[in-house]
């Protein structure tokens, strides 16, 4: 199995499609990154050698940031923008999306699961 940025990749898939559980790689990278290190798309994970596997490794590391790195970058910007108050920091701190998008209908994976409605009041009985 071959163990590539601290994750296993998947013995079955295709080293394209395997590569892309790396997070930071995904098709465009992964093809691009194969072309490089002259590996055949199309073979099994599985059935790249210690060589190829090597040759990738030192690819990607010497390429730019991947997992870990790139999660704690991603979540320091998305920090500095809540701390400055800018718009978008506003919208990550109240979970609703941040890019403009609207929200009176859809935008329910940002929002969550709808809240029930409280139930309405006893209508008063008409005097008679």
């Amino acid at each position: 199995m071959a163990r590539i940025a601290g994750i296993d990749l998947p013995a079955k898939k295709r080293a394209a499609i395997g590569l892309t559980y790396i997070y930071g790689i995904g098709r465009t990278r992964a093809l691009s990154l194969l072309h490089r290190a002259s590996v055949d798309p199309e073979k099994r994970v599985s059935d790249l050698t210690d060589e190829e596997v090597n040759h990738l490794r030192n690819l990607i590391e010497g390429e730019g940031a991947i997992e870990g790195d790139l999660r704690k970058e991603v979540s320091m910007n998305v920090k500095r923008l809540m701390e400055m108050g800018s718009y978008r920091g506003l919208r990550h701190r109240r979970g609703l999306p941040a890019r403009g998008q609207r929200t009176h209908t859809n935008a329910r994976t940002r929002k969550g699961p709808r809240r029930a409605t409280v139930a309405g009041k006893k209508k008063a009985t008409a005097k008679t």
